[in-house]
């Protein structure tokens, strides 16, 4: 009997350590962008006027693929065919509040974003499919806001896919997404 107790604790005790491991370091790392960009660190300032303009709007979570010498857009990434905006998991877009983007009104709420990347422009679909991998699930009869804008090149080389959230006038954010070469700059409305 004590045996059978004792061959059962190992047991137990070998598949709590096992179901313990963690994760493979991904080659991808995942990042976050918000607006305004000191959203994340706002409890650091004394002034409650400053900290309270800190507050989180917009939130871009996505994983950060690297250019390792290839040729990125219309190679590794195919012209009209939907990209996941980085690697791994789908990205994700929060919005703290109501906003416009492409004219259309999209309420607070969790989102992906997809592109169809061209030579000359990209068009940024807002989708209300959630926790996908890469474009796998992508539903084009879910998306809810779209909008095509021109590149404009970058003078250095942008190694790691990169997405900024910056004021570019009032009540207007812009989502800025450069790798490789290529910027794409959306327009977001604030309400």
């Amino acid at each position: 009997m004590k045996k059978i107790i004792l061959l059962l604790t190992f047991l137990t005790i070998s598949l709590a350590a096992h179901a313990q491991n963690f994760a493979k370091l991904d080659k991808s790392t995942m990042d976050r962008a918000y607006y305004p960009e000191k959203a994340p660190i706002r409890w650091f300032t004394k002034n409650e006027t400053k900290r309270a303009a800190q507050t989180p709007q917009i939130r871009v979570t996505y994983s950060r693929p690297e250019k390792k010498g290839r040729d990125v857009f219309g190679e590794l990434l195919k012209f009209g065919e939907a990209w996941r905006v980085g690697a791994n998991e789908s990205t994700e877009i929060l919005f703290m509040n109501d906003v416009t983007f492409g004219g259309t009104d999209i309420k607070a709420g969790r989102y992906t974003i997809i592109i169809i990347p061209s030579p000359t422009e990209w068009t940024l679909k807002i989708n209300t499919a959630l926790d996908g991998w890469g474009n796998y699930g992508y539903d084009a009869s879910l998306d809810i806001a779209s909008l095509s804008v021109p590149l404009t090149e970058s003078k250095k080389e942008i190694e790691n896919l990169s997405i900024a959230l910056y004021e570019a006038s009032k009540n207007t954010v812009h989502l800025k997404i450069g790798w490789d070469t290529t910027i794409a700059e959306f327009p977001i409305m604030l309400k």
